[in-house]
């Protein structure tokens, strides 16, 4: 019988393990103003943040990639948020916590993001996460992406473990789809970048946590449950 046991958890990055907005932010108004437009509130750019460069220009500019001018104001982004890639970003409060107890409860934990590696990589140095992390699988690291499940089984095998055996955290529909389809157990960041028009109840997670203290807590149920007898 296979152990259903909890061996792995896997984050999401923007919006999950990390406050990244605020530098996103710095990024996007920067080029803003620098093509004439006024600057964006932060808690008008945060809800976008998860959805990446494509979804920031849109806000911003109302461009997509089939757009002449999408190219070089994407470079310019994000040439100017690697410069600045963790000047404001911190972990969420009481996330470095829940790394610790994961690492005491003998678990092994790894970042799975849409995030470029050559934006991932620095800044989970910078975080100094780089050299704990069990796996780091960036957007480009396979030619899928999330919320194709292969990004997801690839970190598990980094990892040394099963997919059943691995929670996936996220705040972005298409993480809970990717975890899902992968065949681990999902949460939902409700702390994350979530907007007013999303409803993380439709999403299917098998659970949700307003903090990253509740983390922990539902790992711990989840455990105690899969203890209890099951009565045929």
């Amino acid at each position: 019988m296979t152990s259903s046991r909890l061996r792995t958890v896997l984050f999401d990055l923007d919006g999950t393990l990390a406050d990244t907005a605020p530098d996103l932010a710095y990024a996007l108004n920067t080029v803003l103003q620098e093509q004439g437009r006024p600057a964006l509130p932060l808690a008008t750019i945060r809800p976008v943040v998860s959805h990446g460069s494509k979804a920031l220009l849109q806000l911003g500019f109302a461009i997509g990639p089939e757009d002449s001018a999408y190219a070089a104001l994407r470079q310019r982004l994000l040439t100017l948020y690697l410069h600045h890639i963790a000047d404001a970003t911190r972990l969420f409060p009481g996330m470095l916590e829940v790394l610790d107890s994961i690492e005491q409860a003998g678990m092994r934990w790894g970042v799975v993001t849409n995030k470029p590696a050559s934006l991932t990589e620095p800044l989970l140095e910078k975080l100094g996460l780089s050299a704990r992390a069990a796996c780091i699988v960036s957007g480009d690291t396979l030619s899928q992406s999330k919320p194709h499940p292969a990004p997801m089984l690839y970190a598990c095998n980094l990892a040394g473990s099963q997919a059943h055996q691995c929670l996936f955290i996220g705040d972005a529909q298409c993480d809970i789809e990717a975890g899902q389809r992968a065949g681990m157990k999902t949460l939902v960041a409700l702390f994350g970048y979530i907007s007013a028009q999303d409803d993380p109840r439709r999403w299917g997670a098998d659970g949700m946590v307003s903090s990253p203290q509740d983390i922990m807590a539902w790992i711990s149920a989840y455990e105690a449950a899969q203890q209890q007898p099951v009565c045929n």
